[in-house]
């Protein structure tokens, strides 16, 4: 995937009109390469989902102020790829999975579901795509095992195999012990996984995940994160939001982060952590008086920006985890003696608040 840096500007996801045109000019400010320029990519055999100057405008009820949700935004992400979407409230990711789900239609731009278009070509789309929406509803007066026939007969799943489809759903959920239940009597991570299950009952090559966790207690999470991993291990291309991002950190191969409908930046962790010019940090305890500690940092190559405070510091780290054993090392031969030792590697946090997509303006 390549690494693409959306400049921002001071605007509002609420653009005027006036600010309409730059949606659709060919000239129009798109993702910047890092390293290269920024140009609209032809899609490969091995891509999953390829959009171009995707642009999606609100105007159904004819206000003056019209509302850009997502703004010319190019992706493409490979097959096989668990890609999370990050984003304020009102960043456009809604917007844009609906649009990928083809359930909303494109105001400008394309895309592309397994090189078939989302408009043009909605049912051979469907056939490879998997939608599991934020906000669902449940026929409650089903159990589990009835409401997933349903769907796979509306899906087109053939009689003879129906059977055996709902019981590898199942499993792959763990829904097992509930499959005699009534839909409304599930709890809510229960819930979550039968609407999975349901998403799955078609075997999807490419699976949208608006918010799956949303309202999930911890253990529900922790459940839920394995059933993303045992799919992710079964090849399928993986669309996921979250506002947890140590859960989309756990499991996702790479990522981007919206603001104000635009992607301000994509690509595998390594990368984005690159093009911020972010490094790990190394905490450290020790005994006794600073200065040594200070001093001894001072003359370390790989020891960057020292924060000392009370027997402890910290240091930005960029090496191998060779240097990273021969400053540990040289603490004990400067005769510093320490107590605690750790690497903390720069988290999807960070990087979003590094951003400062913290807000919408």
């Amino acid at each position: 995937m390549i690494l693409a840096i959306m400049h921002s500007d001071s605007s509002s996801e609420h653009d005027s009109s006036s600010d309409l045109e730059a949606s659709s000019d060919p000239k129009a400010e798109t993702p910047v390469g890092v390293g290269m320029e920024a140009r609209e990519t032809e899609p490969t055999a091995e891509c999953a989902v390829n959009i171009q100057r995707l642009t999606k405008i609100y105007d159904e009820d004819r206000r003056t102020e019209k509302i850009v949700a997502v703004r010319d935004l190019n992706l493409q992400v490979p097959k096989g790829e668990v890609y999370g979407l990050i984003g304020p409230n009102g960043a456009g990711k809604s917007s844009l999975m609906r649009m990928m789900a083809t359930l909303l239609a494109p105001s400008f731009g394309r895309i592309e579901i397994c090189g078939y278009d989302t408009w043009s070509d909605r049912t051979e789309v469907c056939r490879r795509l998997g939608f599991m929406p934020e906000l669902f509803h449940l026929y409650e007066e089903l159990t589990v095992e009835e409401y997933l026939e349903f769907f796979a007969g509306s899906y087109g799943v053939e009689r003879s195999k129906r059977q055996r489809v709902i019981e590898d759903v199942i499993e792959l959920t763990d829904l097992g012990i509930r499959r005699k239940s009534m839909s409304g009597s599930l709890s809510k991570g229960m819930r979550q996984r039968l609407l999975l299950a349901k998403t799955m009952i078609h075997d999807p090559e490419v699976l949208i995940l608006d918010e799956p966790t949303s309202g999930m207690d911890p253990q529900a999470r922790i459940e839920f994160r394995n059933i993303v991993k045992t799919l992710a291990r079964m090849q399928k291309t993986i669309i996921i939001s979250s506002h947890i991002l140590p859960d989309l950190s756990s499991f996702c191969s790479s990522f981007g982060i919206m603001e104000q409908g635009r992607m301000r930046i994509s690509g595998t962790f390594e990368e984005v952590s690159r093009a911020l010019q972010m490094t790990d940090r190394v905490e450290v305890e020790f005994l006794g008086r600073p200065e040594p500690v200070s001093q001894y940092l001072s003359q370390c190559e790989h020891a960057n920006a020292p924060k000392l405070s009370d027997g402890r510091v910290s240091f930005g780290f960029e090496g191998t985890p060779e240097d990273l054993a021969t400053i540990l090392k040289g603490f004990h031969e400067a005769g510093i003696p320490i107590t605690h030792f750790v690497r903390r590697k720069t988290d999807l946090e960070e990087m979003f608040l590094q951003l400062g997509a913290d807000k919408v303006q």
